[in-house]
């Protein structure tokens, strides 16, 4: 029976990549409409020939990387689950240790390094793909210690809440889905505060911005913002991408202005103000916190749903699944299955409020510097840099997209440019 169900989930999947794959390479139509052709959002205006094909190539290809991952990860829990894998990494966790928290410890690195195994080829040719097309500049044994430090960081955190969970579980039933989101209301904040100051040290390296120059405008910025931030981040990211980025992260004394290198090479100063008044503006607007309170809200949801359907699929399914109960550790594959369905499934909800507050903050930075020429060509840089597709499928955009398309954004800005220079004329 359960050999049975596994070749229908695997073909189930299939299917699945198969649809993705003709609706990205067959059906989906990415001509630019009629009403933009030749305008600055225009690809063919600022990109060669080469760049428009490579582009074309890419974007397809890591579309459909990124619709057959988070499924896959999906089966391949329900594999665990069903073929006793679960279970016997219990088994081996129970012989290995006499106390509880060892044991929880040595079921979570048989489930990780599984998962990593099984998971690896995707992130591998994900890699090896932004290396042939140039994205990446990244170095295999430098992109393995990242991958490396990802494991070891998400093993340390789901061994934090696993731990947790099920001791919750064990204490109450019913509303132990309750409790855990009251304590990852202070979790999620403390994150949020570590992140830029411990976390993301460990993969790049950071020091205060060389060009004093630049340095000094952006603070004069960000002190009109109220931006409690004394230096301006340069973190060294040429040695792993072609690709340009700048943001504002942190909370409270823990923000933190951050320009990549790659940016300071290829963008202009002006235009590195622009992209900088966007980064504020989310700080400003305070999309760090909505985006916090949108997450907690959404997972107070998530966390009671979860409850649900691992009680009605355990009740159902218990003995194909080979999960007795909910509290016993073996159906930690199902609540991190059902978690990764949930979130694919709420992710056009999230993209789109994300997409709102980019659009946002583009109109701030435009409405601070007035200078579209600099926004216009800093964005058709972006473009050029990440080989990204200015007007992607429709479910492309809905699934992917956490920002505006750039034909979108590159549009706005034409339109503002337009009332601009009118304005100026009278």
């Amino acid at each position: 029976m359960a050999r049975k169900i596994g070749i229908y989930a695997v073909l189930a999947y299939v299917i699945y990549a198969l649809f993705f794959y003709w609706y990205l390479f067959y059906f989906a139509d990415m001509k630019l409409p009629f009403e933009y052709q030749g305008t600055k959002a225009d690809p063919a205006t600022f990109l060669n020939g080469r760049e428009l094909m490579l582009s074309e190539e890419y974007s397809k290809i890591r579309n459909l990387l990124f619709f057959i991952s988070t499924p896959f990860e999906w089966l391949f829990y329900f594999l665990i689950l069903l073929f006793g894998l679960s279970k016997a990494f219990k088994r081996w966790s129970e012989s290995s240790s006499k106390y509880k928290l060892g044991q929880t410890a040595i079921y979570l690195i048989w489930l990780s390094f599984f998962s990593f195994l099984a998971t690896f080829p995707i992130s591998y040719i994900g890699y090896s793909l932004s290396k042939t097309y140039n994205i990446s500049t990244q170095t295999f044994p430098s992109w393995m210690k990242d991958e490396l430090i990802d494991f070891w960081l998400n093993y340390g955190t789901m061994l934090l809440i696993v731990s947790v969970l099920y001791w919750l579980m064990k204490k109450s039933n019913k509303r132990w889905w309750l409790y855990a989101w009251l304590l990852s209301i202070p979790f999620t904040l403390f994150m949020t505060f570590l992140q830029p100051v411990v976390i993301d040290p460990l993969y790049n390296d950071f020091y205060p911005l060389k060009n004093k120059v630049l340095e000094t405008e952006i603070l004069t910025m960000a002190n009109k913002a109220h931006i409690p931030a004394k230096h301006v981040f340069e973190v060294n990211m040429a040695e792993k991408t072609n690709s340009l980025n700048a943001y504002v992260t942190g909370i409270g004394s823990n923000a933190r202005i951050v320009l990549w290198d790659t940016t300071l090479n290829r963008l202009s100063d002006k235009q590195i103000l622009f992209i900088m008044a966007h980064e504020m503006c989310h700080y400003v607007e305070k999309h760090i916190y909505f985006g916090i309170a949108g997450y907690l809200l959404l997972s107070l949801l998530g966390f009671y749903i979860t409850s649900r359907l691992m009680d009605w699929m355990i009740k159902k399914w218990g003995k194909e699944l080979k999960i007795p109960e909910m509290k016993d550790i073996r159906s930690v594959p199902l609540f991190l299955m059902i978690i990764s369905m949930l979130m694919f499934a709420v992710s056009p909800l999230t993209n789109l409020g994300s997409r709102y507050e980019e659009t946002r903050a583009d109109r701030y930075a435009i409405n601070l510097t007035k200078n579209p020429k600099e926004a216009i060509t800093s964005f058709q840089e972006l473009t050029r840099s990440g080989l990204s597709q200015v007007n992607p499928p429709l479910l492309v955009k809905i699934f992917r997209y956490d920002h505006p398309t750039m034909l979108d954004r590159i549009s706005m800005l034409e339109e503002y440019e337009v009332k601009h220079r009118t304005q100026l004329n009278k």
